[in-house]
């Protein structure tokens, strides 16, 4: 592990030294995420200017909800951005290089590169956080803030299950560096709580597919309380995806074929 942990702090320290080369870039994305951020806000200004409750979620749950799926988001882009290098790494060749190196491929392909305009993406889902609680007038307990984090990691494991499993399929697949974006459709699906939809498809949504997770049940543990089941539910799914995603990427680097050979 301490091995592990300095390379991880050499490869944090060279994503840095890239962001000050290129500071007006850096500045640029923070300013696009920003703005993704407002118009958002926006539009649930509007949503909740005709109406107090959407499926039960009034406007300041509406921002706590949007406020879980950006941070949720933001601490998977900062710190797993480098999985979306994957396909094209298989085919330029490079690769070669990541299975060459003597430590495990799937913790470097997942964090070589540290994605510092998230840092601003991250406060401002803080930001929108603390106003969608004082607005609902919320007083969320320490064991609910508890069940929150808890919720959150497990987002993180499922949604980076999934971008890994969507990246890896380059090896057989080549060209699917556009497969990105359907991770991000995801991100703009759970913006919204899951209990817009019919009884069917939540049910759907939340124990056979777990798009419930990634948001909507992290935001419940704030808005309605905490729910032990819930947090079990979502550690069970972490664990699944988890394990998945792994064997996945084994059996995927069975089938690579090297560059050079």
């Amino acid at each position: 592990m301490r091995r592990y942990w300095r390379v991880y702090r050499a490869f944090f320290t060279s994503s840095f030294a890239r962001e000050l080369e290129f500071k007006a870039n850096f500045i640029a994305k923070l300013g696009q995420n920003l703005m993704w951020i407002f118009f958002f806000v926006m539009i649930l200004l509007v949503v909740y200017g005709n109406t107090k409750s959407v499926a039960g979620w009034d406007r300041g749950d509406a921002f706590v909800l949007g406020a879980t799926i950006f941070l949720m988001n933001a601490v998977f882009n900062a710190f797993f951005f480098s999985l979306q290098d994957i396909p094209s790494q298989i085919r330029l060749g490079t690769m070669d290089f990541v299975v060459t190196k003597p430590m495990d491929t799937q913790f470097w392909v997942s964090s070589r590169r540290f994605n510092f305009d998230q840092i601003g993406t991250v406060f401002a889902g803080i930001v929108m956080l603390v106003v969608g609680i004082s607005s609902a007038h919320l007083h969320p307990s320490y064991l609910g803030w508890v069940s929150f984090v808890l919720l959150i990691f497990g987002a993180l494991a499922i949604f980076y299950s999934f971008n890994l499993a969507l990246m890896t399929s380059a090896i057989w697949l080549v060209r699917v560096d556009n497969l990105w974006v359907l991770g991000e459709s995801l991100i703009g699906v759970a913006r919204y709580p899951v209990d817009i939809y019919g009884s069917g498809l939540r049910r759907f949504l939340t124990n056979v597919v777990p798009l419930a997770f990634l948001a909507t049940v992290p935001a419940r543990q704030l808005v309605t309380g905490p729910d032990g089941s819930a947090v079990a539910e979502g550690a069970v799914w972490a664990v699944v995806v988890l394990a998945i995603s792994r064997l996945f990427w084994r059996r995927a680097m069975k089938s690579y074929s090297s560059a050079s050979s």
